[in-house]
């Protein structure tokens, strides 16, 4: 695959702004409750669309990452940070106010607690499910470490949907993941098949930091072994300065190649674009897994 180094954005990544009140309108509503989004805190280039329907990723556990990830703008930091008692009821009510269907519930990475974070993943389930008994739950969570303990504290309670972002191709995680585990990560999605047989299982993938196509092509053969269901695949962009620069931005052919080529290996759902994340039309998963099983 042949680099190209330009300076300028190609014509297919230019994203819409949005409308300005229906953004500021969401702020508003997530500032008066102390909530935040990975939409803003990663600078996410969907937020004028998403914040505009209105939806949004719920990132719980608060806005300090314990960990640096060099792809990442969360902020990073080493102090145990306040759990928010009230965050599940919060994030429960302000789904509802908005009419939400389906709901993303995120965190930054808590390796200073015991359990990950995973009993407030489970109490937002719980309190988000109780309000709107007909909604569809999407966690995408932190590894845990490995934790099978806390991986099924979150299990049992039910998501409709577990998410864990392998990120990139195994050769990139000492410059994109420092502290994680690739094997660790596949071993997480693969125990979560197996402990909730029932729940959708899902993984997604950066391209555009230095991997090959068969580096990618490799790691959907990796996830499809582990029992993910769905995988989506994105372009890289770079957040601020502190992050790692894009070593390529990556044709819209290709990104088409990698979805034809996860389905013909027998992904169920491969979502594969210039601004494809894990959490952006989100309930698409959902809607098709159950059309499929109809």
């Amino acid at each position: 695959m042949v680099k190209q180094q330009t300076k300028r954005l190609p014509s297919w990544l230019s994203r819409p702004i949005g409308q300005p009140s229906k953004l500021h309108d969401m702020k508003n509503i997530l500032r008066s409750r102390n909530l935040h989004t990975v939409c803003e805190s990663a600078r996410c280039p969907n937020i004028g669309e998403c914040f505009s329907k209105p939806t949004a990723t719920f990132m719980i556990l608060g806005d300090v990452c314990t960990r640096g990830c060099g792809f990442c703008s969360v902020d990073k930091g080493t102090i145990p940070l306040f759990v928010d008692p009230l965050e599940p009821h919060n994030i429960a009510i302000t789904a509802k106010e908005l009419g939400l269907r389906h709901l993303v519930i995120t965190s930054v990475t808590r390796d200073d607690l015991t359990d990950g974070g995973a009993a407030q993943f489970a109490l937002t389930i719980k309190a988000v499910k109780d309000t709107i008994p007909s909604i569809s739950v999407e966690v995408l969570t932190p590894d845990f470490k490995g934790d099978e303990r806390a991986l099924k504290i979150v299990l049992d309670a039910r998501p409709d949907i577990f998410n864990h972002n392998i990120e990139t191709v195994p050769s990139l995680y000492a410059k994109v993941r420092p502290q994680a585990d690739y094997k660790q990560s596949l071993q997480l999605i693969e125990m979560a098949k197996k402990t909730a047989g029932g729940v959708i299982t899902k993984s997604g993938l950066m391209v555009g930091l230095g991997e090959t196509s068969d580096e990618v092509k490799s790691v959907l053969k990796d996830l499809l072994n582990a029992g993910c269901d769905a995988v989506t695949i994105g372009q890289y962009l770079r957040p601020s300065i502190k992050n790692l620069e894009v070593q390529e931005y990556i044709s819209l052919e290709v990104f088409k190649e990698y979805e034809l080529y996860g389905k013909e290996i027998g992904l169920k759902h491969v979502y594969s674009g210039p601004f494809v994340r894990s959490s952006y039309n989100a309930e698409k998963t959902v809607i098709r897994e159950r059309y499929t099983c109809a």
